[in-house]
């Protein structure tokens, strides 16, 4: 899957690209030409290809993502990046598909698993301060998902493989006259790598566009989602090393049911003056969990029911005046609105014997930005841009009878720059800055005591300075440095029934970026990424200040990932990837020793038989790699261990 550089015609785009065919005409992407920094795409030849199982497998193939891989039922896994950690206390990525914004309320990503790999399109990636597009959860950056769109094609996919893996998908376009229809169904099955994780998931979507005049194109999208697993639980580190695959016998009544569905309507509009584009959605999900974390603990029933829904719109013009070379300016309004429920109990094998939350809350969080992308010379590219946010909202407390109004944060200001030094057609030197915001999740957003202040929101401030070089069409390199601080930074206290929050204090992040690639011939194609990161707590809480200087729990200071394609044959096809990290401590004591590193590699292969059937190979975790995800519990280390080595094999049919 590598990495291509971006078309050297656009001087001054500093993106990258895994894999190819990527349409960017129509879609919700960003401008690199004026986020002008880290920015990552991957193309539907290596998204539609893939053997995972859910897409945020994917998005770890690119330049700076860490994957936590839970495996844990339907709490598979999520990513993460610029030394944030994927624990779930603090969560700083905002997920969007299709531009439809699909993080939960605790800006967790369960929407991730509706997407099968035949139905995506691509893949983007921004790590950045400076996108001002989005408020809520964009405090590290953000990922957005596409899905096809348009076309006329009949696709669809077979594989089977270790652990009982059973998968079939199928993709339908059609465009006649006006109308463009696109469909697509999948289903998953898998017995597990471990005992007591069984897992089904199946999900069906549908997307409509219709060019109602030759200016404007209306659009409505529905999506549908079900998943039930079972939860192998956690192994004490002895019982981990000795028989990975082993559940305790007090996970036996673990599991999850979910479902989620999202709808979405949209309008683009091309005005005389500039190009109008609005999007209204609702997203639902429902959860109801089982699961006990280690023994003596009591089995919980985690029950969320969540409803979101909101508006964006934003306006997109290209002045025309004698003194710039370019000039682009983009206007953006939004709401995001919240209605939540979370419940949870103390259960013996299912059986509740007394309920510790019972909340119904809400939150509302509007924002509008301003955008100028300036070109005074060819070789000169300044974007100055500001977001203001506001938060409001309330939550009722059925167990104690009370009710909280949310934090008065004021009106919340983000201000963002970046430029742009264009010397050569194949040289681009870049720079950005730009603050984001953290407010707490669940009840860290409300005033739950009379007592208690309103608290401000947690400032991320964030800069990077880079440079991105060609030095042939077939090669490129990216070399980045950055660093981001947050002035309180809150995270949530995980199995609290409360949901209570923890002061970690001001934080700093910093680190280096290098990604590059080369074609040394038309067969093939090498790519390598190598991430150096930090993440320390510069001034603890003052109840903590034995933290101060600490790294901050599960970030590992180096992250890797490499590999190539190699067209052996006119029909047949290989690649390897590697991905690789280093350890990181278990909390923020930094006093349980060091877990976590790991190297893993994966090779794949593709036979084209005609214009129309390939068939697949896969094997993942090629060296039987030792890795797993830990947490530490009072006074141990608790394992998830990941699959072994594991095969699959595949039939594609496409017209």
């Amino acid at each position: 899957m590598p990495i291509k550089s971006a078309a050297a015609a656009d001087n001054g785009d500093t993106s990258f690209a895994i894999g190819e065919h990527l349409t960017v005409t129509g879609k919700p992407l960003a401008d690199a030409a004026t986020l002008l920094g880290s920015v990552d795409r991957l193309g539907s030849d290596v998204a539609q290809s893939s053997d995972s199982d859910y897409p945020w497998q994917l998005v770890g193939q690119m330049p700076g993502v860490m994957l936590t891989d839970f495996n844990q039922g339907t709490t598979s896994g999520k990513l993460s990046f610029r030394g944030f950690n994927g624990e779930g206390d603090i969560n700083a990525v905002k997920l969007l598909i299709d531009g439809i914004p699909s993080n939960s309320n605790d800006g967790n990503m369960p929407y991730l698993d509706m997407i099968f790999p035949l139905d995506l399109e691509g893949i983007e990636v921004v790590r950045s301060t400076s996108d001002p597009r989005y408020g809520l959860y964009n405090i590290a950056g953000n990922v957005t998902l596409l899905t096809r769109s348009g076309g006329n094609y009949l696709d669809g996919k077979l594989s089977a493989g270790s652990f009982g893996r059973r998968q079939g998908q199928v993709a339908l376009g059609h465009e006649a006259g006006r109308l463009s229809q696109n469909y697509s169904a999948g289903y998953l099955s898998s017995d597990g790598y471990r005992d007591h994780s069984s897992l089904s998931r199946k999900g069906v979507s549908g997307k409509w566009a219709l060019a109602a005049t030759h200016t404007l194109t209306l659009g409505a999208s529905a999506r549908h989602y079900e998943a039930r697993a079972d939860e192998a639980g956690y192994l004490t580190g002895p019982v981990a090393a000795r028989t990975p695959r082993a559940s305790n016998s007090y996970n036996q009544y673990d599991g999850d049911s979910r479902t989620m569905n999202q709808f979405s309507l949209n309008l683009d509009w091309a005005l005389p003056k500039g190009q109008l584009n609005a999007l209204s959605w609702l997203n639902q999900l429902s959860d109801d969990r089982y699961v006990t974390f280690s023994e003596g603990s009591s089995q919980q029933r985690r029950y969320t029911h969540e409803t979101h829904y909101g508006v964006r719109a934003t306006y997109n013009v290209d002045p025309q005046l004698a003194a710039f070379h370019r000039l682009h300016l983009a206007l953006g309004i939004s709401t995001e609105q919240q209605d939540n429920t979370s419940e949870r109990y103390l259960t013996v094998a299912r059986v509740p014997t007394s309920q510790t939350r019972d909340w119904r809350y809400h939150l509302n969080v509007s924002g509008l930005y301003g955008q100028l992308m300036m070109e005074p010379v060819r070789w000169l590219r300044i974007t100055p841009a500001w977001r203001l946010d506001r938060v409001s909202g309330s939550l009722s407390n059925r167990l104690t009878d009370s009710r909280a109004d949310a934090n008065d944060y004021g009106t919340i200001s983000q201000p963002k720059l970046s430029l742009a030094l264009l010397p050569l057609d194949n040289l681009t030197f870049f720079g950005n800055w730009g603050r984001t915001f953290q407010i707490g999740v669940g009840a860290g957003s409300y005033r739950t005591s009379p007592s208690q202040p309103d608290l401000a929101p947690s400032i991320n401030q964030g800069w990077e300075l880079g440079i991105k070089y060609q030095p042939t069409p077939d090669s490129s390199v990216r070399l980045s440095r950055w660093n981001q601080t947050a002035s309180g930074e809150l995270e949530v206290k995980l199995n609290d029934p409360n949901g209570d929050y923890a002061n970690l204090g001001k934080t700093k992040r910093d680190g280096i970026d290098l990604q590059g690639t080369w074609t040394p011939s038309e067969a093939l194609t090498l790519w390598a990424s190598v991430a150096w990161q930090e993440a320390v707590i510069v001034t603890p809480d003052p109840a903590t200040p034995e933290l101060a200087g600490n790294d901050i729990d599960h970030v590992p200071h180096r992250l890797i990932s490499g590999g190539g394609d190699y067209q052996l044959t006119p029909k047949l096809s290989l690649s390897a990837s590697l991905r690789a990290q280093t350890r990181y401590y278990l909390t923020t004591r930094n006093s349980e020793g060091h877990y976590g590193a790991f190297t893993l590699l994966d090779l794949k292969a593709r036979y084209t038989l005609n214009s129309h059937w390939e068939l697949g190979a896969a094997i993942t975790n090629l060296t039987n790699a030792h890795h797993e995800y830990l947490w530490w519990d009072n006074s141990q280390s608790l394992h998830s261990p990941g699959d072994e080595r594991a095969f699959t094999l595949s039939v594609r049919a496409s017209y």
